[in-house]
């Protein structure tokens, strides 16, 4: 009897065990999942800014790709959102900047948000979780935006200060 006790305690114990590590891959994989609700709201851009960005093809183009990055609910649409923002990205930047956003303020920001989809890219690729890597997508690019928008709002008259001095 105390034998036969013995043995169901221990099968017991191991049948508890079991049970343990497969709530712990549950859960593994649920952090692995894309979160599409932290992602941060896009940064408008003043009137005089959108005046000039419309006419910038591929600046339209990118922000066109940020539009299905937004609409994005799992890793399969992630990965294929980020895949065009990067050819979009390299076009932005192979392309012609207007004249008033041909700043190395503008392209720094440009070349953070080339670092971090490539950032998300390979957090895709490798499986690791990606609600992070893209919300950080989505700051750089607001980040640019509100660039664009500091640079209508500051403009200086240089030949007045130049003449001045």
């Amino acid at each position: 009897m105390r034998k036969l006790l013995g043995i169901l305690i221990l099968f017991s114990v191991l049948g508890a065990c079991k049970k343990t590590e497969k709530a712990i891959a549950e859960v593994e994989s649920q952090e692995l999942e894309f979160n599409y609700r932290k992602m941060p709201e896009k940064v408008s851009i003043n009137p005089d800014a959108t005046a000039i960005v419309e006419e910038w093809q591929q600046f339209k183009d990118l922000n066109a790709s940020m539009d299905v990055l937004y609409k994005a609910t799992n890793n399969e649409d992630l990965a294929l959102a980020i895949d065009d923002l990067i050819e979009k990205e390299k076009k932005m930047a192979d392309g012609e900047y207007p004249e008033l956003f041909d700043t190395f303020q503008v392209k720094s920001r440009q070349r953070v948000l080339r670092t971090f989809l490539y950032k998300t890219k390979a957090s895709i690729l490798e499986n690791q979780p990606t609600t992070e890597p893209t919300v950080k997508v989505l700051d750089a690019y607001n980040s640019m935006r509100k660039q664009l928008n500091v640079i209508m709002n500051s403009q200086l008259d240089k030949k007045l200060i130049l003449d001045e001095a």
